[in-house]
C-alpha cells in the first residue's frame, strides 16, 4: 500500500496553495549580532560599574542571539534601578527592534496591553 498517492489534485493544490512569495528582509536593514551586543553593552555602560560587571561579561560572551535576547531581562533590571523604570522601558525597546526578523517566532515580543491608556 503507498501511503502518499500522487494525483493530479494534489499536484495542482501543492502549486496553488503556497500563497504569494514574500520578499526576504533586506540584508541592509538587519542588524549583526555585534551591533547588538555593542548597543547593550553601551547600555550597560551607563550603569555603575561594580552593579553591570556581572551583565556586561555576559553579554560580551553571549555565543548566540537567542542568549543577548534573554539578557534583555536582566539589562531591563539594571538600567530600570539606575535610570527610572520609564527610560530603561525606552531604551530596551530600541534593542528589542534590533532583533526583529532573526529569533525564532517564539522568541518574538507580544504586545503588552499594559501599555497602553
Amino acid at each position: 500500500m503507498r501511503w502518499f498517492k500522487p494525483n493530479l489534485r494534489n499536484s495542482l493544490h501543492a502549486i496553488f496553495s503556497a500563497g504569494p512569495a514574500t520578499a526576504p528582509p533586506d540584508a541592509s536593514e538587519l542588524y549583526t549580532i555585534e551591533d547588538i551586543r555593542g548597543k547593550m553593552l553601551e547600555l550597560a555602560g551607563t550603569v555603575p560599574d561594580e552593579e553591570s560587571a556581572a551583565a556586561r561579561r555576559r553579554i560580551r560572551y553571549a555565543d548566540d542571539i537567542e542568549t543577548l535576547w534573554f539578557i534583555r531581562g536582566e539589562l531591563m533590571g539594571l538600567l530600570a534601578r539606575s535610570h527610572g523604570e520609564a527610560a530603561a522601558l525606552e531604551q530596551i525597546e530600541l534593542v528589542s527592534d534590533m532583533f526583529e526578523d532573526q529569533l525564532p517566532p517564539g522568541l518574538r515580543s507580544r504586545p503588552s496591553p499594559l501599555g497602553r491608556s
